[in-house]
């Protein structure tokens, strides 16, 4: 068999020297690679060794510019693109409102404890460090009311929404009402959010126009720690997208009372590439929340960890947990959070973090200005519609008004700099500026390469050692005993 092979090899597939050497100068000859020619078809040796030079050259100016646009591509590069797009209208996003005196003042005028309990609390969603002379305090009150839910107290003791707090609500010329607005807990108790819903409806038209709104704080029926007065005065709020839950540590807007804030909001869109270009990772899908961000990413990895080791689920958390209760609160909750933290198990920002940035989210940029509420007419106004002081009206009343700068929304868009089409542009434009060559060239010197790389493994072949003739095992018995038969015989 070896020896049919070696046969068919050398009457089919390996040619002749004289072939094989005519094969080399038809493809010198004819191959679209520019230079080649000159170098094989010149009678000048000088002339020769000079298109040698300059091949050679080209060749190398290329493999160095390829080489550069690989590591350029591989090096992820971005560009962003900012585009701002005119439109008829735009969405309305969504406005949380809170009172920053968090509790009524005959609920908690003899519970100090409870804004100690609320710290805890609202340490899961903001960093809070709790001094050691509340724990012997924060101890008794626990020991006696073990069965106290500071989610109950801070719903029916906390602030309120309705037309005594409320006065004013207009929304593109159309009055809006408490019902409106839905209720939420964040770390100042209860807030409660407008245009929640990202009702279709809920547009507007024209700049200058939106949200307005007139609140009562009623600073004489809300407090927030007893023992050092009203700490603050007035309604922080937070503009962000419908679909987002609303984020106060530094982004929250304080509007104190007396005064009149106009805000002018602008719409951001942000759309950030996939790894390894930028840091998002667009198949990452959240279980509560309709759309992904990193803080509700990152309120669900600490509602994961804290169930995993208490046992329940903080209410101000996404979930379906069994509530924990105060003790859990004190005794596993608010240690499992800082430990959270400390060993960095729910980490934000790059693409190999808990929660890497979204690929696409909605900002608000805000402009806030300020003026004193009313002139003297008005403030005479309020105070027989109200049936209150002037001083009262002064001491409690906020006016909000936040609308669109202009019916237009801005887009940063960050781009691949660097595209698979435009990388296999740049390498035909280099091969066809130093070479002459295209892709039909790649694939003659391909299929040249290959056909020497055959001829070359034939003759290896055709040089190996020749195998032994085997016999059949009979024969050789045979053979063997005929042998010892003949050295008898001797």
């Amino acid at each position: 068999i070896l020896e049919k092979m070696r046969l068919y090899l050398i009457k089919k597939l390996l040619p002749d020297l004289e072939d094989r050497r005519k094969f080399h100068e038809k493809f010198a000859s004819s191959t679209s690679f520019h230079g080649v020619q000159n170098i094989v078809q010149t009678q000048s040796k000088a002339r020769r060794a000079l298109w040698l030079l300059i091949v050679i050259g080209g060749l190398a100016i290329v493999i160095w510019q390829i080489c550069s646009r690989f590591i350029y591509y591989f090096s992820w590069p971005t560009t962003t693109t900012v585009v701002v797009q005119y439109v008829e209208n735009v969405k309305f996003p969504a406005v949380t409102f809170c009172n920053m005196n968090r509790f009524q003042a005959h609920a908690v005028s003899n519970l100090k404890a409870i804004f100690i309990i609320w710290n805890i609390v609202s340490a899961i969603l903001q960093k809070f460090s709790m001094d050691d002379k509340y724990f012997q305090e924060l101890n008794y009150f626990l020991l006696g009311n073990q069965n106290f839910s500071i989610k109950d107290f801070t719903r029916e003791n906390g602030f309120y929404l309705n037309s005594s707090t409320l006065l004013e609500c207009d929304f593109f010329g159309k009055p809006c009402y408490p019902q409106d607005f839905e209720h939420i807990f964040t770390e100042y108790g209860n807030c409660f959010t407008f245009n929640h819903n990202d009702l279709s409806a809920r547009r507007v038209s024209l700049s200058g126009r939106g949200l307005h709104l007139l609140f009562d704080v009623q600073q004489d029926k809300f407090t927030d720690e007893p023992t050092l007065g009203y700490t603050d005065a007035g309604i922080t709020f937070v503009v962000h997208s419908p679909q987002e839950l609303p984020r106060f540590d530094g982004l929250g807007l304080l509007t104190p009372v007396g005064t009149h804030a106009q805000v002018a909001i602008r719409q951001l869109k942000s759309i950030i590439q996939e790894y390894p270009w930028g840091e998002c990772k667009p198949d990452i899908k959240l279980r509560y929340h309709k759309i992904y961000s990193t803080n509700g990413c990152l309120l669900e990895c600490k509602a994961r960890y804290i169930q995993d080791w208490c046992g329940c689920l903080p209410f101000i958390l996404p979930g379906n947990g069994t509530e924990c209760d105060l003790l859990k609160f004190y005794k596993c909750v608010y240690p499992a959070v800082y430990d959270i933290e400390i060993k960095g198990l729910c980490t934000v920002g790059t693409h190999n973090s808990t929660c890497p940035t979204p690929c696409e989210e909605t900002d608000y940029p805000t402009t806030v200005t300020y003026a004193n509420f009313g002139g003297e007419n008005a403030i005479k106004y309020f105070s027989t519609k109200l049936n209150k002081s002037p001083e009262y009206i002064r001491q409690n009343l906020v006016r909000i008004e936040i609308k669109y700068h202009d019916l237009s929304y801005k887009i940063t868009q960050q781009q691949k700099a660097l595209t698979i089409s435009e990388l296999l542009a740049d390498v035909g434009g280099q091969l066809g500026l130093f070479c002459g060559a295209s892709m039909i060239s790649i694939i003659e010197l391909l299929e040249y390469i290959f056909t020497n790389f055959c001829w070359m493994c034939i003759f290896l072949l055709l040089k190996a050692p020749e195998m032994p003739q085997w016999n059949n095992p009979s024969q050789n018995q045979s053979t063997h005993k005929e042998k010892k038969k003949g050295i008898q015989e001797c």
